[in-house]
C-alpha cells in the first residue's frame, strides 16, 4: 500500500509518497518552502501543493510540529500560534481533498525508526531521543506509540533535561565532547530508572557523531544510533496514517 507522508518544518515542507509495508520513498522527495508567517491557511495551502506536485488521491499522513490530540493541535513550535485548537486532521483533508491524518513530527519519525529503522520488532520499551536546539522524545511500548510526550522538559540538575544536555547547549557553554558526554550519561541514566527501556535510539545531529562521546555512556541499555535520519520524518508520517 502507498501512503503520502509529508514532514512539516520550521523551514522546509517536505514529501514523497511511501511504500508502507517496506518504509521506501517511491519518488523523490518534493521540499516548498515553510510560509511565513506559518498560519493555518498558508500551511493548508502549502500541503496542497505538495498532494498536487503528486497528483495525490489516496491517503496522506503528516508531521506536525506541535502536540496533536484526537486530531486538533494543543501546542505551536515553529508554527504561527493561531494552530492552537484547529482540528488539523479535517482542516487538511477539506483543504486537500484526501484523508490526511496528523501525528507529531517527533513521534512520525521515531515510528520509522521503530518499523523500518533500528527499532524493528524490538519488545518492551524503546525510547528516541532527538538531540538538538532541545531534547526530543518519543516512547514505543511493543511497538505501540504513546504520544506527545515532551520528557525533555522534567526537571533536572536545576533545570530541565534539555536545559542540562540538549546540542545546543553544549555549543553555548563550548563544553567538549568528553564533558558533554557525562552530561548525556546522567540523562540516559536517569530516562534508565524511570523507564527500563530495552533500546534507546539517539537522533539528531549527534547521532553522526557517537564516537566522540560513547566512551563517557554507561547504561545498561542497548544504545544505538538512528538510522533513517532526513527520511524518518516523511516516512513515519506514512506510517501512522496507515495505522
Amino acid at each position: 500500500m502507498e501512503v503520502l507522508g509529508i514532514d512539516v518544518g520550521g523551514s522546509g515542507i517536505k514529501g514523497a509518497p511511501v511504500n508502507i509495508e517496506t518504509g521506501e520513498l517511491l519518488q523523490e522527495r518534493y521540499r516548498i518552502e515553510t510560509p511565513q508567517p506559518a498560519t493555518p491557511e498558508a500551511v493548508g495551502n502549502t500541503i496542497k501543493k505538495l498532494v498536487d506536485h503528486f497528483e495525490w488521491n489516496g491517503k496522506v499522513g503528516v508531521g506536525f510540529p506541535a502536540a496533536v490530540q484526537n486530531g486538533a493541535v494543543k501546542t505551536a513550535s515553529n508554527i504561527d500560534k493561531s494552530w492552537i485548537g484547529v482540528p488539523i486532521n479535517t482542516f487538511l483533508s477539506k483543504k486537500t481533498g484526501c484523508e490526511v491524518h496528523v501525528a507529531n513530527d517527533a513521534d512520525a519519525a521515531g515510528m520509522a525508526e521503530v518499523k523500518f529503522g533500528g527499532g524493528k520488532d524490538q519488545k518492551g520499551v524503546v525510547i528516541l531521543l532527538t538531540i538538538g536546539t532541545g531534547i526530543g522524545t518519543v516512547l514505543f511500548l511493543d511497538g505501540k506509540l504513546f504520544p506527545n510526550t515532551e520528557l525533555g522538559h522534567l526537571e533536572f540538575k536545576n533545570t530541565t533535561i534539555e536545559g542540562y544536555a540538549a546540542d545546543s547547549v553544549r555549543k553555548k557553554e563550548d563544553l567538549s565532547w568528553k564533558d558533554w558526554g557525562k552530561r548525556f550519561n546522567k540523562v540516559l541514566k536517569h530516562f534508565e530508572q524511570m523507564f527500563y527501556p530495552e533500546l534507546i535510539i539517539i537522533g539528531g545531529g549527534v547521532s553522526k557523531k557517537m564516537e566522540r562521546f560513547k566512551a563517557q555512556i554507561d547504561i545498561n541499555t542497548k544504545l544505538i544510533p538512528a538510522e533513517l535520519l532526513n527520511e524518518a520524518g516523511i516516512i513515519g508520517a506514512a506510517a501512522f496514517a496507515n495505522e
